[in-house]
């Protein structure tokens, strides 16, 4: 099972080394393959965090996530409640 979202970008500072370390790993972890585009851009593995910092997503960015695979909509639920929280907000105190 396939399934997409698009999801806009939380976290004030964009997808820079946190959240892009947090993102990476949830998606590595899911354990089926993930990919994130920033736009109509080129897709990128989701668990490479060299290739989400290259995308070079910004606060208030859109991307569209995919997912492969059983458990495909649970996943993309996880990692929609990373993009769209404010992770610069919660490491300020």
């Amino acid at each position: 099972m396939t399934a997409t979202r698009t999801v806009r970008i939380g976290s004030s500072h964009g997808l820079h080394a946190r959240p892009a370390k947090l993102f990476a790993q949830a998606a590595k972890d899911s354990g089926i393959p993930v990919t994130i585009a920033k736009d109509s851009g080129k897709a990128v593995n989701a668990a490479s965090i060299l290739g989400v910092i290259a995308l070079a997503v910004e606060h208030g960015d859109y991307v569209t996530l995919t997912a492969d695979g059983d458990g495909a909509e649970n996943v993309l639920d996880t990692l929609t409640e990373l993009l769209t929280t404010d992770h610069d907000q919660d490491a300020a105190g």
